[in-house]
């Protein structure tokens, strides 16, 4: 079979790469034309680390935009004269070439990592976003009013903290577990937490306000029951609701304004671990921020005007900590994209046949085929390892840009 060469593997990534380096010329363009009104994403880009941070954070950002595109085939496409085929091959039907090569089940490699991406991306900052969300509505609290109820958060978020990690993931993403209702229950109400945080938030802000309290009260409750409904509408859920008398719902949820980016069994169980596991470590951080803050004259001074306490938490506290928690937030998403490959690779992450990348990993570093095969492996990992990267670069960067604040 005709082989393209080194130069020829390379030539083809990048030339399969286009929509990506496209999306960054147009990132870099408005970042030179209007950097001055940015703001914060602007000053990402007046040192090096910074912008290497985000082009390799956007970089894999546009890849899962465009993975439909980039990737010459499907990442569960077999081909079973290219098993595993070493980088370049052309497959003579189609006239693509396997880029980085085929694995032991004769798909693309390539075309995997290029999927694989959207699964990372889809869990990662979603589940970091929950973590956060559930963290911060504790810690708020905990820190402000301290007493008895500090303790007692303090309690549950070190009991969570006490408990062996690998037992918890493994209790909550074992396949035995997938199947039954604990993980829809606890992933409902966990996706619940956003809608009833902006609108406590709202209404603290605008109670004195109608007209705006119901807009801002019916656009969030609109936008967040409208994606509740599309995380909550797996295959399985909806097969559930029908053996309960709920068939209607799980009707409703197939319609195709419901069913846009449904979250499947394996991804909501791994969804639910990673948001319990990192939540504690969320919360303890917001509560010592709380605990300097209140302590500064605005904290006072908003209680000598008489503000309600979550008012003073929510918007004047929580946006004078938020330097922190953003950095916090760039450095958990990586940690979170490091677990989500580890529990891929100990087998607790997607099924055998997802193209996530600590499946591919796993696959690919069996002895024999890390040895003779060693692009199986090499090719997620190096993707892996490029997005965390990022992601580091970029939380020191806000790390310096909070300091000069």
């Amino acid at each position: 079979m005709e082989n393209l060469g080194f130069f020829g593997v390379v030539f083809g990534i990048l030339m399969r790469l286009w929509p990506v380096w496209a999306g960054l010329a147009l990132v870099y363009g408005i970042v030179w034309a209007y950097k001055p009104k940015l703001g914060l994403f602007g000053q990402l880009f007046n040192s090096w680390t910074g912008a290497v941070g985000v082009s390799i954070c956007l970089f894999w950002v546009f890849a899962a935009m465009f993975a439909d595109i980039i990737a010459p085939f499907g990442p569960r496409t077999q081909i079973a004269i290219m098993k595993n085929a070493v980088p370049g091959v052309i497959e003579s039907e189609s006239a693509s070439a396997f880029l980085l090569g085929g694995d032991h089940l004769a798909r693309d490699v390539f075309s995997r990592v290029m999927y694989g991406c959207r699964v990372v991306l889809l869990i990662a900052p979603a589940a970091t976003m929950i973590a956060f969300i559930v963290g911060i509505t504790l810690g708020l609290p905990a820190g402000y009013f301290g007493g008895k109820i500090d303790s007692a958060l303090s309690f549950l978020a070190n009991l969570v903290l006490a408990f062996p990690v690998i037992l918890l993931f493994y209790l909550l993403v074992t396949p035995g577990i997938m199947e039954t209702w604990p993980p829809y229950v606890m992933g409902g109400t966990l996706f619940l937490v956003p809608i009833i945080f902006f609108s406590v938030m709202f209404y603290t802000r605008y109670s004195s306000a109608p007209r705006k309290l119901a807009i801002y009260l019916t656009a969030t409750i609109a936008i967040g029951m409208w994606a509740w409904l599309n995380l909550m509408s797996s295959d399985l859920f909806i097969e559930k609701l029908g053996t309960v008398g709920l068939g209607w719902l799980g009707s409703m949820l197939q319609w195709p304004v419901f069913n846009m980016f449904g979250i499947e069994t394996n991804e909501l169980n791994i969804f639910v671990a990673v948001v319990f596991a990192s939540s504690p470590g969320v919360f303890r951080i917001v509560r010592g921020l709380v605990l300097d803050v209140k302590t500064r004259d605005y904290i006072a001074a908003a209680q000598t005007r008489g503000e309600s306490p979550w008012y003073i938490m929510l918007w004047e506290t929580l946006p004078n900590a938020r330097g922190p928690l953003i950095v916090d937030a760039c450095l958990r998403i990586g940690y979170t994209t490091i677990l989500l490959g580890t529990l891929g690779f100990f087998g607790l992450g997607m099924g055998p046949e997802s193209p996530d990348w600590g499946t591919m990993i796993k696959d690919g570093s069996q002895t024999a085929q890390l040895r003779l095969y060693y692009w199986q492996g090499v090719a997620p990992a190096v993707a892996l390892m490029s997005l965390v990267l990022g992601l580091n670069l970029l939380a020191d960067t806000l790390r310096e840009e909070s300091l000069r604040d």
